[in-house]
Order: structure tokens, then sequence, then C-alpha cells
């Protein structure tokens, strides 16, 4: 194992849990912007995240408010491709997508823009559990006539992860770590 997953791994195993009722919920720099965010943990997401993209093939970066915006920056400097952000208010700009994002801890929409047509696009989000915020976007990527070659997730709960891949054979859609809640613990799984 890398140092940079080591690094990644060793964050996540020291995160707060609080419980939301019946609900136990990690709190990490990554997943929520507190506590603070060590930047060697995050430029240990950008290596990893980094090597496992062929950039080649990728002219855009698109990172999902909120945690998409310390997510991509620290991408888009490091390969020069440009990012834009799926955000949850309309600007009301030529083109601009409107998605319904749907998951089972939010509802609301979400707005695209500036994608351009035959665009290949990376995205790269902070957690997936079920998956329903990247299908929207994926979805609404597709509505703006670009590709998706690739969908990172820094962390996998769930089975959303699964799902996406059956729903898009054609894109690459993987994670960095993959971990589920036993009480009050975070249980990190090997691949």
């Amino acid at each position: 194992m890398t140092d940079a997953m080591d690094q990644l791994k060793a964050s996540l195993q020291s995160a707060p849990v609080i419980w939301k009722g019946d609900y136990p919920y990690f709190i990490h720099p990554v997943t929520d912007g507190v506590p603070r965010m060590d930047p060697g943990v995050l430029q240990a997401i950008t290596e990893l995240v980094t090597d496992r993209v062929d950039w080649s093939n990728v002219d855009l970066l698109l990172g999902i408010e909120a945690m998409g915006l310390p997510l991509t920056a620290p991408l888009s400097v490091s390969t020069g491709i440009p990012l834009v952000i799926a955000r949850k208010r309309s600007y009301g700009l030529e083109g601009e997508i409107e998605i319904d994002q749907s998951t089972g801890y939010s509802k609301g929409a979400m707005y695209l823009n500036d994608l351009r047509e035959g665009e290949r696009i990376a995205i790269v989000d902070d957690v997936l559990s079920t998956g329903g915020t990247l299908e929207a976007v994926i979805e609404g990527v597709r509505r703006a006539k670009a590709d998706v070659t690739d969908v990172i997730a820094v962390i996998e709960k769930g089975e959303g992860l699964n799902r996406l891949q059956e729903l898009y054979p054609e894109i690459r859609i993987q994670s960095l770590v993959r971990l589920v809640m036993d009480g009050d613990t975070i249980v990190l799984l090997d691949d």
C-alpha cells in the first residue's frame, strides 16, 4: 500500500462519529469540510486520483458541490485540466442543465454549466453511497451531449458503486477507499 493510501486510511480511522437518531455518521474533512483538512491528506487524495485516470482522455473535471471544490481544484492544477462544479443553485447561463439530485440523504435540484458537446469528462465526488447524485450528474452530462469517461469517489459506502457500474458499464467507476459502519466504528474494507 502506498504512503498516500496509508495517510487517507489513517485519517478515516481517526474520524469522529456522531449518531443521527439510529444512524452512525462519520465526520471527515473530505465529506463534511470539518474537522480541518490536513493538507497532507488532500495531497494524498490528489496523488491517488491522479494515478487512476488516463488524463489524456479527459477534457474537463467535474466536481459536485460542496466538497467537489477542494477535491477538484488541486487535481486541475496538477493535471492542467479545467474544472467546473455542479452547483445547487441556478445561474441562468446559456446551456445550463437542471438535474434532479435525489439520494438517501437529500433531495433537490442541481445545475450543470459550461459543458460542451463531445467533451470527455471525469467526475470526482467525495462519497458514493446510493449513487443517486452521480446518476443524476451522469445523465445531465449526457443531456449536454458530452461523455463521462471516469467517475472517482474518494469514499465508497453502500451499494451505489455496484449499481452505477451495472447502469453504465462503459464508464470507469471506482473509489479510493471502501468502508462500512459497525456501530460507531469505521471499518475499512480491503479490495
